[in-house]
């Protein structure tokens, strides 16, 4: 049985953006958010971290493409992205 997978952004000092994507989300961001081994590097000791964005994903494929994707972007869209809730998936 597959997992249901989300799309999820941290906003950390200076108003930087971090994406991930995970099978729980909340188990994800404490991880982060505690600095340890299984949290990101690129987010010890950025704190505090602000969960701002979370998303739904149909599998593992479509939120590593969506990842993929929204790391590519300028702060500005990241943050309009943010703002409109909602990561719209395309076919290529």
């Amino acid at each position: 049985m597959d997992s249901e997978w989300f799309l999820y952004m941290i906003e950390y000092a200076g108003g930087r953006v971090y994406t991930g994507i995970t099978t729980d989300v909340d188990r994800r961001f404490e991880e982060h958010s505690e600095g340890g081994a299984k949290g990101a590097k690129a987010l010890r000791g950025k704190g505090p971290l602000k969960l701002v964005f979370q998303q739904p994903m149909d599998n593992r494929s479509t939120a590593s493409i969506a990842e993929s994707a929204i790391k590519k972007l300028s702060k500005q869209q990241k943050l309009l992205l943010i703002a409109k809730g909602q990561y719209e998936v395309t076919d290529h």
